[in-house]
């Protein structure tokens, strides 16, 4: 393009002249920013624009064939705060990039000179071309702020243990803290049980009622219970949380760890109950799990039977959810998992489960770019764990081999187990016939 060029230097008196250099100025703003800056101004500003598009281009290009060859490399990126702060850095950079670059582009096209039935459909062409560079890049930037936000909530340490036995063993509490509670009890245990190569999972669930938990030779809490949990009452495993935090000195290391004395008792007491070694902890507060599933657009929940719902104190229902396919906000997903107005705690065992594998299907890619931000906002609220930061990676590639395997469950309650007598040979046996890995049957 020379310098008589009407794209240059353009005939200011031509309107259909000025018209058709502004949809042109307009149009290669979007497909590739700086190269209206080459044709028509600043061209060293646009020479360091199109070198930037197309540096993300190639970056975005390569990215994508890490993916697929390895995207754990990828995994580790977006999982690690450091990554995300570099990424969140570098969209913040484009976003200004481009937001300059559209600005001078308009200004370039001389909107005054070109026809006024034209000028509207070029303002709106910019600022398409703005939402669809920088606004893009903006929301990327705001997302990998909040996802490091998260990640560094959430997650601590960097040091991932090793499988026992090629499974981790990860256990899963749901905390009744609440502004009408003192303190915090589990209301739900369970153990995750992952295959380390395969990823599939079994759930273990671990009745809150359940009686005379022994102990490890190895646990701080074998000393104070040689024979077993017994206080001389009812001493039902989800009071040994509040039982480790009233003696915090039995776990001095917890807090440095990023776990509690009061979790350390329930890993030992779930040791002590499935055989199986723990690594991790996750907890879910209850009271703000309503704040993580309305911020997922709410959950669908195949409801079997007819099913009241309220406080086990209530005089009459709060509510009634009806037999079939129900579509719940978070405040009644909870009431659903939660209630205790009519049926057993092994009901209520059986309910959480439904809407955590519920949750687990609609957790679709979809769902979490559009609703990112509020989704990481309230994980970082509602979760807390000790799986470090560093092994996000390997669980995420996991999660990601478990959604193509179904889940498996073992549920400890009667009438096949009983929580008052564990008999813990037989508790122990069904675990390990549970996470047995299957094998194809040998041809005839």
């Amino acid at each position: 393009m020379t310098a008589t060029s009407p794209i240059r230097t353009p005939d200011l008196r031509s309107t259909p002249t000025m018209t058709k250099r502004a949809w042109w100025l307009v149009g290669l703003n979007l497909l590739i920013p700086g190269s209206a800056q080459i044709l028509a101004g600043n061209r060293r500003l646009g020479r360091f624009g199109v070198g930037s598009t197309f540096l993300l281009w190639s970056l975005g290009l390569v990215g994508l064939i890490v993916w697929f060859v390895a995207h754990s490399v990828i995994l580790s990126v977006v999982t690690n705060p450091i990554g995300l702060t570099v990424i969140q850095i570098v969209l913040a950079a484009y976003t200004v990039l481009w937001i300059v670059l559209t600005l001078d582009t308009l200004r370039l096209t001389r909107l005054i000179t070109t026809a006024p039935a034209m000028r509207p459909a070029i303002a709106a062409l910019s600022i398409l071309a703005l939402v669809a560079t920088a606004g893009a890049a903006g929301y990327g930037a705001v997302s990998a702020g909040s996802a490091r936000n998260a990640v560094s909530s959430i997650f601590a340490g960097t040091d991932m243990v090793a499988p026992v036995n090629g499974r981790y063993n990860i256990l899963l509490l749901g905390g009744d803290a609440g502004p009408d509670r003192t303190g915090l009890r589990p209301d739900s245990t369970s153990v995750a049980s992952i295959d380390a190569s395969t990823g599939a999972t079994t759930i273990i669930g671990i009745p809150r009622n359940m009686e005379k938990v022994q102990f490890a030779k190895g646990s701080p809490l074998y000393g104070p219970f040689p024979q077993g949990y017994n206080c001389g009452d009812q001493c039902l495993i989800d009071y040994l949380y509040t039982y480790g935090e009233e003696h915090k000195s039995l776990y001095p290391g917890a807090a440095a760890k990023g776990s509690s004395a009061g979790i350390e008792a329930m890993k030992d007491a779930a040791e002590g109950v499935t055989g199986l070694s723990i690594q991790y902890y996750g907890l879910i507060d209850m009271q703000g799990f309503s704040e993580l599933i309305d911020a997922l657009g709410g959950v669908s929940i195949d409801v079997p039977v007819k099913l009241p719902y309220g406080p086990v104190t209530a005089t009459k229902p709060y509510g009634t959810f009806q037999a079939g396919s129900q579509q719940m906000n978070g405040y009644l997903a909870l009431w659903y998992g939660r209630s205790r107005y009519m049926g057993t705690d092994y009901d209520r065992m059986a309910r959480q489960r439904q809407v955590q594998e519920a949750m687990v299907k609609q957790f679709q890619p979809s769902i979490v770019v559009t609703k990112f931000q509020d989704i990481a906002k309230a994980g970082a609220q509602v979760v807390k764990t000790d799986v470090p930061s560093g092994a996000l990676p390997g669980f995420v590639d996991l999660a990601e081999k478990a959604r193509k395997i179904a889940l498996t469950h073992l549920e400890l309650v009667p009438p096949t187990f009983n929580p008052a007598k564990p008999d813990y040979a037989k508790l122990h046996a069904a675990v390990q016939a549970a996470i047995a890995p299957v094998t194809a049957s040998p041809p005839p």
